[in-house]
């Protein structure tokens, strides 16, 4: 393969990557993307089961930093066990992301 080929390969690869993660930098589609609508709810006030909590209108730097300690375990108990393997999908980028969307459900 020539330099003007690689370059070309390159190039589609990088702009590709760039549009797939553009396209998912929405809060709405991260949360159903990385799962989370399977425990909490396709509308995050349905969760699964009744101890799951309600997330639709939950305050932004409230959800983020429950996210953030669950994935570092700082927050860890009972209800934090089937969160961890999940939240090791999530980035911070995208946690905050997610945040941001659930505080503006009502």
């Amino acid at each position: 393969m020539n330099i003007t080929k690689q370059v070309v390969l390159a190039s589609a690869v990088t702009l590709l990557s760039s549009i797939a993660t553009t396209a998912m930098a929405d809060g709405e589609a991260l949360y159903k993307a990385k799962t989370c609508w399977s425990c909490h709810g396709k509308d995050a006030k349905t969760p699964i089961i009744p101890i799951y909590p309600i997330l639709a209108g939950q305050n932004k730097d409230y959800a983020l930093n429950q996210m953030k300690d669950i994935k570092s375990g700082a927050r860890n108990n009972g209800q934090t066990a089937a969160m961890q393997g999940v939240m090791g999908l999530v980035n911070d980028a995208e946690m905050a992301e997610i945040a941001e969307w659930l505080s503006t459900l009502k």
